[in-house]
């Protein structure tokens, strides 16, 4: 477990979290690739405790701790990446994807929908149409018998 003190802050939307608060985690990555997975640590972990985050505000925070309910460990969100072979792209991987789930899960929700009402002009027109097609329904039904 480290802090890397060279290591950028990460930023999403209008928010920014301090790279203090990141905390990085280095292991050997799983998978084929011979010799060098064996002796390299390239995964990557990426963790940042939610509540004593200093880049969120009091309504992202509760906003970020709803909507990422499934994916905490207390209230710490970790991202694991593993997709390259070297340790300096896949802590790139690794920024992204946790700018990418804070981005969502901080996002204000949508407005809600305003309710409307059909025009008159709509209405009227639906209710000729109606007429309409009864009265060709009509015409195709057989004669009365006179």
């Amino acid at each position: 477990m480290s802090t890397n003190p060279g290591e950028k802050d990460l930023t999403f939307g209008s928010v920014t979290v301090p790279a203090s608060d990141l905390e990085w985690r280095f292991s050997r990555s799983s998978g084929p690739g011979g010799q060098h997975v064996n002796t390299s640590a390239t995964r990557v972990t990426l963790s940042v405790d939610l509540m004593s985050c200093g880049g969120l505000g009091q309504t992202r925070r509760e906003r970020a701790l709803e909507r990422l309910s499934g994916r905490l460990s207390g209230a710490v969100l970790s991202v694991s990446a593993q997709d390259h072979r070297s340790q300096a792209r896949n802590r790139e991987s690794a920024l992204e994807r946790m700018a990418e789930l804070l981005a969502e899960a901080t996002a204000p929700p949508p407005r809600a929908r305003r309710r409307s009402k059909p025009s008159r002009a709509a209405r009227r027109r639906r209710v000729d149409d109606k007429r309409r097609r009864g009265e060709l329904k009509r015409t195709r039904s057989r004669p009365t018998g006179e």
